[in-house]
């Protein structure tokens, strides 16, 4: 062992005759301790946050949108629907319709996002049928004969009034009759067949499923629609998947976008709210760090003697230098180590027993999430010894530039 860790050792584990000292080292490993394991557990439940809002966004929607630059829309035959599930990393494909109306029961009405799905094939690219209550296995009617299904948000339903069983109208002002009185928008009757819950306000408050061939009839698409969506095996390899499709079909018309492109502001906000609460609590080691240099000072002032002498016997300048940066180092290591630890097993205790309930009505979730991830508990634990290390530079560089002489002279 070289002789400066020897000695740092020495002075971390004896009794000083300023008891201050001792105190004030502790609450050093304190502070960086509160300040790591807050770290890592305000970070992995920002993790949580963000690995629920992925999921419920990717399960609602597939990982990628094919469309076409064709006004009619585009054509889903089983050509294009088995040269897009031959590209590699594709899981699923399904064709699908969507369009905006007005929905209305009663003396109630709102805007509704109207989307055409099989939900048979929908099983393959989304999660939307394991949302649906009570659950079905088509939207198409009974026999073939009746009223087409369709299946609401569940916070656009409560703001119609409606529930399973009710039949509400659904008008497009897109589609019509020119008449001697002007344009007439197409209405249909539909079946409320089930209730859908995503997680997602935007969802539930907006979006209503129809059969695709009732999509079809009713905005007029004859055999088009509006797009197919695909599910691959890696959901983050989306874009370069997205790029190999269009190469399959031979690019024009068609065009996609991803799941990633399609929330990127989203998830831009969340990486930099997780950066600014980073730098916000690392204020607290910032804290701590202080207190390592106070602590530091009053050990050089307490050990002048011992320098004066180590000097003496041949001691260069950067070997007490060296002393003094090992005692501030192993003060926050020390606290880094119990902190890391700390935040591992509240992390561990909130994912097991999930004791902090949040209001289901304001999040879409209500537990709290965590995910540990190893790359943030690696990277706290750095930043928090670089700054610990930061502040022990100036005590101990004031420590090596005592002269022997002038530290034993009064001894």
């Amino acid at each position: 062992m070289r002789f400066e860790f020897f000695v740092a050792g020495r002075y971390l584990r004896a009794k000083r005759r300023l008891s201050f000292i001792s105190i004030i080292s502790g609450i050093s490993v304190g502070g960086v301790l509160v300040g790591v394991a807050a770290l890592t557990i305000v970070l992995s439940v920002m993790n949580g946050f963000e690995d629920e809002v992925q999921k419920r966004i990717v399960g609602t929607n597939a990982h990628i949108i094919l469309l076409s630059h064709d006004q009619k829309g585009l054509k889903a035959d089983e050509n294009i629907l088995k040269r897009i599930e031959g590209v590699p990393g594709v899981v699923g494909a399904a064709p699908f319709v969507y369009s905006k109306g007005m929905i209305s029961a009663g003396n109630f009405s709102d805007g509704i996002a109207i989307k055409g799905i099989d939900l048979a094939d929908e099983k393959h690219v989304t999660d939307v049928s394991r949302n649906i209550t009570p659950p079905i296995e088509t939207l198409e009617p009974a026999g073939g004969r009746g009223l087409d299904g369709m299946v609401l948000g569940q916070y656009l339903a409560s703001s119609l009034g409606v529930s399973r069983g009710d039949e509400v109208i659904l008008t497009s002002p897109l589609q019509g009759s020119a008449t001697i009185f002007g344009m007439i928008p197409r209405v249909k009757k539909f079946k409320v067949v089930g209730i859908f819950s995503s997680g997602m306000y935007d969802y539930d408050s907006s979006l209503g499923y129809i059969s695709v061939r009732a999509a079809q009839d009713f905005l007029g698409l004859g055999s088009y629609v509006t797009g197919i969506e695909i599910k691959v095996k890696d959901m983050y390899r989306a874009p370069q998947i997205e790029d190999s499709i269009i190469r399959a079909l031979g690019g024009f018309p068609y065009t996609a976008s991803n799941w990633i492109e399609l929330n990127r502001n989203l998830f831009s906000w969340m990486k930099t709210e997780k950066i600014v609460m980073f730098v916000i609590l690392m204020l607290i080691v910032a804290v701590a760090a202080f207190n390592i240099i106070s602590t530091l000072i009053m050990v050089v002032m307490e050990k002048r003697r011992d320098i004066g002498i180590l000097k003496s016997m041949g001691a260069t300048s950067r070997s007490v230098m060296r002393i003094f940066i090992a005692e501030g180092v192993a003060v926050g290591f020390i606290g880094t180590l119990l902190g890391s630890l700390t935040g591992f097993v509240g992390c561990y205790l909130l994912q097991k027993y999930k004791f902090i309930t949040l209001p289901g009505d304001v999040y879409f979730i209500d537990r709290l999430p965590v995910k540990m991830e190893a790359g943030d508990f690696v990277m706290v634990a750095l930043a928090a010894v670089g700054v610990c290390f930061a502040a022990t530079l100036y005590p101990s560089w004031k420590a090596s530039r005592l002269v022997p002489v002038e530290a034993i002279r009064y001894e």
